[in-house]
């Protein structure tokens, strides 16, 4: 089985809706402390902008753990 993960970082824009950011495969030993560092640089510095709204505020993260299982269907 293949397995992927993404680390999903969810802001609010200026205009209240949420606003998700996704890194595939992120650093195994990464910590709470450093994604919210990270989400906080992100904010301050304006790096991305969506429709024009300014992100300002960390909502959540959480890294999604997929597995993948290949059949081969040759018989």
């Amino acid at each position: 089985m293949e397995e992927s993960k993404v680390l999903q970082m969810i802001f609010k824009n200026s205009a209240g809706k949420k606003i998700t950011l996704s890194i595939e495969d992120p650093k195994d030993a990464l910590t709470e402390a450093e994604i919210k560092a990270a989400m906080d640089v992100i904010i301050q510095k304006n790096i991305f902008k969506k429709n024009n709204y300014d992100l300002v505020e960390a909502v959540e993260a959480k890294i999604v753990t997929t597995g993948t299982t290949v059949y081969d269907l040759v018989v």
